[in-house]
């Protein structure tokens, strides 16, 4: 018996798969046959473009990025200048 070695589905398939799914236009049988995937894959997918739609519409205020200390920055950067120059 020989090993099957795993395969890697694009994001864009993922999202096509995950898209007919949420349309129910088809059971997950008929998909899974159409598309070569395990259902419970499809299951998955869907569950995840679910949970991830809301960030396509924004961002939560809870997730955002820890502002930039700009003048520590700065001042790192003025650091390093006068050590590269020293060096030199």
């Amino acid at each position: 018996m020989t090993k099957k070695s795993r395969r890697t589905h694009y994001p864009a398939f993922k999202a096509k798969v995950a898209l007919a799914a949420v349309k129910g236009d088809k059971t997950l049988a008929e998909l899974a046959q159409l598309f070569d995937v395990h259902p419970n894959q499809i299951t998955i997918w869907k569950n995840q473009l679910l949970e991830g739609a809301a960030g396509v519409f924004g961002h939560d205020k809870t997730s955002a990025e820890t502002p930039v200390d700009l003048k520590a920055l700065h001042a790192k950067i003025g650091e390093l200048a006068l050590e590269s120059d020293f060096l030199s």
